[in-house]
């Protein structure tokens, strides 16, 4: 690329990370820009979950971008097709629809030395190169399967909730739901409304506290608009709770010790919502509030009341034709499991192939365990960057003010490659980074917390936490809020040696825990 020419952007995904990417660099006069969508519309996890009941778990005011408030929240926590409209509508405004494929599924990508340019396999579609590639896949888009054993032998429906079945009417039916996670909390209410009997397969419980969800008042979306500092004072003030309340209780022993019992007293209180004291006993977490994302909900215990729904916490060993056998040597008649099971958190980029310019396939380096600088980028991938990418999920909070801090370091990154043609992060402040975002994780709760949680991956040097930021979403822009250039690379390296640094001969490898 030319000195000063304006780059071409290819951004994988359309959810809030390519959105709102895309928005931010526009607004910054960068209009080479390419969406690619595997899908055949817009809004990434919101078009894909919409199962009965999914909902937003962080307030409207605050899980939206700060440049397009919504003044028409309908509530305080939106429900999915609320959320989806809102996306479409930012796409629409600020005349992003124009730059997004939908049907172009990106399976591979190969960084071309002599051009300096990724080039984009694209399945059934001509290739393509742009100067700067941009993931934004998501931690949470690919729907995790269970190793059952007798999974694929069951003769009635199954689906995962990220891929519902609406076809598909529970009426009368025998369900059995696999995972009683954030998702399952949301639609185990729903379905228990018409099924025969619902029955609840529980791996751990979760700390689970009311819902503070209320319909808004049309006075109330009149003075939004009206009045747009209502609107940013409400988004001011749940932020100030997570920040200063719910963070410091996940990241900080001190915080942990002050902080903590408030909300484990609030969420038993919330427990003995359930009548029979076995059942409660079987929903009572036995490891530290805040391991996992605390949940919320108001009629999830309720559901659980019911004489048609059950709880089962013994391991599943199998599943036959039409039942699902416990460990206990226990037959669970089922004609439809739904899998509640979350997602392939630790496959940032996966299924797609990158290779950068030595030919490194970015998920060989990542055999070990993901990690990136600032979640954002990795060495031996130049003009490659990260939305959403490890370590950068919050524990409390919202995850649209984290993504918004990755655009602005992104554009930023994108006037400097305008410039040089080249920008690639320093191994040296890859290690720097890394050694102490893994010290700061080994004293929060994700780490010590003694909950089985898709935080924590399974490597081969024990397990690691490769999902989460150990701090606050304040801490988190500061850092973000300017490229330094002496982290990174503005010129390809003059020799292959360099590489060496990516895997030196003592083993001493990049993103070491």
């Amino acid at each position: 690329m030319r000195s000063g020419k304006q780059p071409s952007i290819v951004i994988v995904g359309s959810g809030f990370s390519g959105i709102g990417l895309a928005i931010r660099l526009r607004r910054s006069g960068f209009t080479n820009l390419t969406i690619l969508e595997k899908a055949h519309d817009i809004g990434g996890v919101w078009r894909d979950n919409t199962y009965p009941g999914a909902a937003c778990d962080a307030p409207s005011h605050l899980y939206s971008y700060s440049f397009e408030p919504n003044p028409d929240w309908s509530r305080r926590f939106a429900e999915q097709p609320e959320i989806l409209r809102y996306l479409r509508h930012c796409a629409r405004k600020y005349d992003i629809v124009r730059h997004v494929r939908t049907g172009a599924e990106v399976t591979a990508a190969r960084f071309d030395a002599a051009s300096a340019r990724w080039v984009l396999t694209i399945e059934g579609a001509d290739s393509m190169a742009a100067d700067i590639l941009v993931c934004a896949c998501g931690q949470l888009s690919r729907p995790a399967i269970p190793d059952i054993p007798g999974l694929n032998s069951f003769a009635g429906n199954i689906f995962h909730s990220a891929r519902w079945e609406h076809s598909l009417d529970l009426t009368g039916q025998r369900v059995a739901v696999i995972g009683n996670g954030a998702s399952a909390i949301q639609f185990v209410p729903r379905i228990a409304e018409r099924a025969r009997s619902v029955t609840v397969f529980q791996r751990q419980a979760h700390w689970i506290s009311p819902k503070p969800d209320y319909q808004y008042p049309r006075l109330r979306k009149v003075a939004n608009r009206w009045m747009p500092l209502l609107q940013k004072l409400s988004r001011l003030v749940v932020f100030v709770w997570f920040e200063a309340i719910l963070n410091p209780m996940l990241v900080s022993p001190l915080g942990r010790m002050m902080l903590s019992w408030p909300i484990r007293v609030w969420c038993r209180w919330n427990l003995r919502r359930i009548a029979d004291i076995r059942v409660r006993k079987r929903l009572t977490p036995s490891y530290e509030v805040g391991c996992n994302r605390i949940l919320t909900s108001n009629d999830y215990y309720d559901t659980l009341n019911r004489a048609d729904t059950a709880v089962v916490t013994e391991a599943i060993e199998r599943i036959e034709s039409g039942a699902l056998i416990t460990a206990d040597g226990k037959a669970h008649a089922a004609e439809t499991i739904i899998l509640a099971t979350g997602f392939r958190s630790h496959d940032f980029v996966a299924p797609i192939r990158i290779n950068g310019p030595s030919g490194l396939d970015l998920n060989t380096v990542w055999s070990e365990r993901p990690y990136a600088y600032l979640g954002l980028t990795v060495p031996g991938f130049p003009n490659l960057f990260l939305m959403y990418g490890p370590n950068t999920n919050v524990g409390s909070g919202s995850i649209v003010h984290m993504l918004e801090s990755q655009m602005g370091y992104i554009v930023h990154a994108a006037q400097w490659i305008r410039r040089t043609g080249y920008l690639e992060v320093r191994p040296e402040a890859m290690v720097r980074f890394d050694d102490a975002i893994q010290n700061r994780l080994a004293t929060t709760v994700w780490n010590t917390g003694g909950c089985n949680s898709w935080y924590i991956a399974k490597t081969t040097a024990g397990p690691a936490n490769t999902n989460n930021w150990p701090g606050s979403m304040l801490g988190y822009r500061l850092r973000t809020r300017r490229l330094r250039g002496r982290d990174y690379r503005s010129r390809p390296p003059a020799s292959p040696e360099f590489r060496a640094i990516l895997s030196p001969p003592d083993g001493d490898v990049v993103g070491r825990s």
